[in-house]
């Protein structure tokens, strides 16, 4: 399993990640953050204080929102396109 090893802000919504396996990609993070759990995260002040939780893997905000780590280094389609098309 990959896991996000470090995260870096760049601009926007844009994060580059580094992942457990070395890899590091740019990812636009806009396209994820849809519903509830994402409303202040989609506000730019509160989406800079994202962390890399290391028991997770992943990409947290301070109020519990965060991103599946395969979602992410699969560049799969958000779980809220997916709900939304049913």
């Amino acid at each position: 399993m990959v896991r996000i090893k470090r995260a870096k802000y760049l601009c926007d919504f844009v994060v580059e990640f580094t992942f457990s396996d070395g890899s590091t990609r740019e990812i636009d993070l806009e396209r994820y953050l849809w519903g509830p759990v994402f409303e202040l995260v989609r506000q730019p002040d509160y989406f800079r204080r994202f962390k890399v939780d290391r028991l997770s893997g992943t990409i947290v905000w301070p109020n519990g929102a965060d991103i599946d780590p395969d979602v992410l280094y699969l560049n799969l389609t958000p779980a809220a396109w997916e709900t939304s098309a049913r």
